[in-house]
């Protein structure tokens, strides 16, 4: 009898063993896996995911793989069911996630020293506009349902300055068969340089920078009115990770290379507060979810 306890007492201290030893490696991966979206040409993703593997493998200690996922809902989904473990996500991305959520803000990128940015309405310099509610019954294009900075941003925004009612959605104040959604920031802007729409909700980086537009398309464009703030995208992390790899991630992202970072991220990241980062888009995503569309 006394042997069958301490053989029961071995066999429920092995079962916990092992299962204290599945979980830590179910938390802490031997390869941490690392999703980018694809948003450059092949070429340099092709570049910057062996660079950006090989200086995080050396950081961490441990394997790093990255990949670029086909679509953003499979990034989303992956870091969900635990086969990726950080991903470069908008904050849209985060914010539309169940609660409670299976991923946390890990850090955030900075822009001009901002962990925002803003929305803009872009029109033709030569149009007497001045603001947005100069555009109604005219022609408009945003640059997707789903973009953050063109499209739940600006259509918030309509609703809290009472020009739109969430009821009707935005037809009920530009004009039946007046609204537009795109594939993305150029093809809005592309629909106002054409004629074909009176202005485009875009980011105001596609103004402001030189990745979206040439010189000449711009010198024909205004601003004409601008919103938000909007928050700027995230490197997410998966929340099942155990809390001292997860700071070893943040730790190693915060002192990558510089140069290397810039070309992955488009500049520093920084630590923020969750909950405040993603606010604004919560705001929004509450209004627009539920309107025409």
């Amino acid at each position: 009898m006394i042997i069958d306890i301490m053989f029961k007492a071995f066999l429920c201290c092995s079962l916990s063993l092992l299962c204290a030893l599945a979980t830590a490696a179910e938390r802490n991966p031997a390869t941490v896996v690392i999703a980018l979206k694809p948003d450059k040409n092949p070429e340099a993703m092709a570049a910057e995911r062996a660079d950006l593997g090989k200086g995080l493998g050396a950081a961490l200690g441990i394997p790093v793989e990255v990949i670029i996922p086909l679509s953003d809902a499979v990034l989303t989904e992956g870091m969900a069911n635990g086969t990726i473990d950080l991903g470069w996500l908008s904050a849209t991305d985060v914010a539309k996630l169940p609660a409670p959520r299976a991923v946390g803000v890990l850090l955030a990128a900075e822009i001009k020293g901002r962990t925002t940015y803003d929305s803009v309405w872009l029109a033709l310099a030569e149009k007497p506009y001045a603001s947005i509610a100069d555009l109604k019954g005219k022609p408009v294009a945003f640059a997707k349902k789903t973009s953050t900075s063109g499209g739940i941003v600006p259509l918030n925004d309509l609703v809290e300055k009472g020009l739109v009612d969430p009821a009707s959605g935005p037809e009920g104040f530009f004009g039946r068969g007046n609204v537009w959604f795109g594939t993305g920031y150029v093809s809005a802007v592309e629909r106002v340089l054409a004629g074909e729409a009176e202005a485009a909700a875009v980011s105001d980086y596609v103004f402001l920078g030189d990745k979206h537009l040439t010189p000449a398309q711009k010198a024909k464009l205004k601003v004409i009115a601008t919103q938000g703030p909007v928050p700027t995208h995230v490197l997410a992390v998966r929340n099942a990770l155990d809390e001292g790899l997860r700071q070893r991630l943040a730790n190693a992202m915060l002192t990558l290379d510089v140069g290397l970072r810039d070309r992955v991220f488009g500049g520093p990241l920084v630590q923020v507060d969750e909950a405040a980062h993603l606010a604004p888009i919560v705001k929004a995503l509450a209004v627009v979810q539920g309107m025409k569309l």
